[in-house]
């Protein structure tokens, strides 16, 4: 007798068995894979040419874009060896009653095998949850929208430690403070009946490291990011409301460049083309009827006096914060960190100081030597700010990693540019 397991593409499992499909179909016979030690079987499982392709695009407001493709097992019947076990595994799609939610078609994967071996299917699964879970483990997962449901764009990234994001003192601890403050009070919001969702907006100059901290933040909280561009083709009011009200658990929602966003109260690309969000539509999703709750927004601007006062009032912007240009003690901070002490590097397992003392012109300096230079490069940054030039902290990290300590000292008048203070 046979026995069959059915699995749909509304479960969790439907994509963690793909996954698993799509790491057996590229083992070779010599087993150079990473994860070929995982198997038991001896030889590929699949020799159907039945393949199929995801592609995930990330497209951005100046007109590029990223694409990713992915090869996975396409519709049709395949066969699979596992632990000696042989199963017939077919994949169907249903095109002619799609999802009336998200416009994708409904899709089954049947494994069959004998009913002897049935058994065989919780260890089967249970290994295509670790192989998909292994992959994020301790990194950070981007995610896009794709149709009106979030999807992982490229591979989880290696967290960036907090520490190495260097901001004025007190920035940091003072927006990780407030969110940490929220995310203990659940039950206190839902006593007092105020809805559960938390907005933030991060302004200040270009290259200020907004968009790194909270990176570095949500890597820091073990949490994910959805990057939500207003300016996506397709992207209507109703879409985004359920974009926002169904937003994976543990992540953050990241909208980059608000102000560019609406001009005139119409969102508007670079390009010229008009998006079907309005401005009216996009409050309601942040704090609507219809909005979702159990959720943490953040929105970065560098032109934080044109934004519609509609938009930053409280219980939509929550805490605003200036993320500015390098201050002297943040210049003397971050130089210090490369060149001085790897202590980021520590932390983060001492990848970072492999990859340092590897390079001559990157071993650490003596300490004396290290405090003088950073005593010059310091009083430097206060005298140009004194001036009115002022340094980007992307600049600064760019000519740090480029230059050694001595050439970073030497050169750092190069790169100050006349800019008004921001308040």
């Amino acid at each position: 007798m046979l026995v069959s397991l059915e699995m749909n593409n509304k479960d969790p499992a439907y994509d963690y068995f793909l996954t698993w499909m799509a790491a057996q179909s590229s083992r070779t016979q010599a087993g150079q894979a990473p994860w070929s030690s995982l198997f038991r079987s001896s030889t590929p499982w699949m020799r159907s040419h039945q393949l199929g392709v995801q592609t995930l695009q990330e497209q951005r407001k100046n007109g590029s874009a990223s694409v990713m493709f992915k090869l996975v097992a396409a519709p049709g019947t395949h066969l699979l060896r596992y632990n000696s076990v042989w199963m017939q595994v077919r994949r169907e799609r249903e095109t002619k009653a799609p999802n009336l939610m998200t416009g994708t078609p409904w899709e089954t994967i049947t494994v069959t095998t004998l009913s002897r071996d049935r058994g065989i299917f919780p260890q089967l699964l249970s290994e295509a949850r670790d192989l998909a879970m292994r992959g994020q483990e301790g990194k950070l997962v981007i995610n896009i929208p794709w149709g009106l449901e979030w999807k992982p764009f490229g591979q989880p990234r290696r967290k960036r430690p907090i520490k190495s994001v260097v901001l004025s003192e007190g920035v940091a601890e003072k927006i990780e403070a407030d969110v940490q403050a929220f995310l203990q009070r659940r039950q206190w919001y839902a006593d007092r009946g105020i809805p559960y969702r938390r907005g933030y907006l991060l302004h200040g100059p270009p290259g200020s490291g907004k968009s790194s901290f909270i990176q570095a933040l949500a890597g820091a909280l073990n949490y994910d990011i959805c990057v939500l561009n207003l300016s996506e083709r397709g992207l209507a009011d109703d879409k985004l409301i359920h974009l926002l009200a169904n937003t994976p658990e543990r992540s953050f929602v990241l909208i980059e460049d608000i102000d560019a966003a609406f001009n005139k109260r119409v969102q508007t690309s670079a390009d010229g083309y008009q998006s079907s969000v309005t401005f009216s539509g996009f409050l309601n999703a942040l704090d609507g009827v219809a909005s979702g709750e159990e959720r943490i927004i953040f929105m970065t601007t560098n032109h934080p006096e044109v934004l519609d006062p509609a938009l930053i009032r409280p219980g939509r912007v929550d805490l605003s914060v200036l993320i500015d240009d390098a201050s002297p003690k943040q210049v003397r901070s971050l130089f210090e960190r490369f060149y001085g002490k790897d202590d980021v590097a520590e932390s983060a397992g001492g990848v970072v100081g492999k990859e340092r003392s590897e390079t001559k012109e990157w071993d650490r300096i003596p300490e004396a030597i290290l405090r003088q230079l950073a005593n010059e490069i310091e009083l430097a940054v206060e005298e140009e700010a004194k001036a009115g030039r002022r340094i980007s902290m992307a600049a600064l990290q760019g000519l740090l990693i480029r230059s050694n300590a001595h050439e970073a000292v030497r050169d750092i008048g190069t790169l100050f540019v006349s800019r008004a203070p921001t308040s």
